[in-house]
């Protein structure tokens, strides 16, 4: 009798099972790093909510990809360091493909064309050059591709200061503790020229390419996760066809990122 009731117990457990009554497999889950610090790109608001467009671009990418997305916030510097330590999956935060950088890690494709420029005082006229700039106080973001071109172009002919986020750069500008910078021409723009604390500063130099030489800038990923990359590039490819690219930049800027949006507007 007892072996009866055990028979019909496994036969009750196989029929459930057969029926889709397994415990369905965990969700494929990635950490995703971006530096939370770089409006209006990324930002973090006054409920510590990471915001921006490209926390946005990185959850709809995720949500394509099917799958469960943590986006970590740490200083631009510290994001390849991790991701290259496994911490991370992936870097969300716009990343220009210097030379030692691609030897390192996978560039997707351009997430936006973003070309460099220098932050001068509207009533200066420098030349780029190092007798042209030198001893003024340049401020550049740690880590990045503009401090490794001002360090190649000018050497110790110039001051170079640097921080941790671009926030802190604009703060010493507008109070004379910097005579200039560079960086992005749409993250200034918006962030500090057409601000009341950018009034008496100007863009000068012309544009320029910092990411050896490349346009564009773009997510990244391991070496050894070629395939990850792939599927976030096609995930990216569709947003940007279908126009939704478009409408979560609208959300925080009015200029073009890519040329594709040029058949969204």
């Amino acid at each position: 009798m007892k072996s009866d009731r055990l028979f019909k117990a496994l036969a009750l457990a196989a029929a459930i099972l057969g029926a889709g009554g397994a415990a369905p497999a965990a969700a494929e889950k990635l950490v995703l790093g971006n530096e939370g610090s770089y409006p209006p790109f990324s930002m973090v608001n006054a409920a510590g909510e990471l915001t921006g467009f490209e926390p946005d671009l990185a959850r709809e990418m995720c949500k394509r990809m099917k799958v469960d997305c943590e986006i970590v916030v740490m200083d631009f510097k510290g994001l390849i360091p991790a991701l290259l330590q496994k911490k991370l999956d992936a870097v969300v935060s716009q990343t220009k493909p210097l030379p030692e950088r691609k030897e390192k890690v996978l560039f997707g494709r351009p997430v936006l064309f973003n070309p460099d420029s220098y932050v001068i005082p509207a009533n200066k006229n420098y030349t780029f050059t190092k007798e042209g700039l030198k001893g003024l106080r340049i401020g550049l973001q740690r880590g990045s591709a503009q401090a490794k071109y001002v360090s190649e172009q000018f050497g110790d002919a110039v001051q170079i200061v640097y921080y941790d986020n671009p926030d802190q750069i604009r703060l010493d500008l507008a109070s004379g503790r910097l005579d200039l910078s560079l960086g992005p021409k749409i993250s200034w723009t918006n962030e500090f020229l057409t601000k009341p604390a950018g009034k008496d500063w100007k863009f000068a130099g012309g544009d320029l390419w910092t990411g050896g030489g490349e346009a564009g800038s773009s997510w990244i990923t391991r070496k050894d996760t070629p395939e990850l990359l792939a599927r976030m590039n096609q995930a990216l490819d569709t947003i940007i066809r279908d126009c939704t690219f478009t409408k979560l930049r609208k959300k925080y800027m009015e200029v073009e990122l890519l040329p594709e949006e040029a058949a969204c507007r």
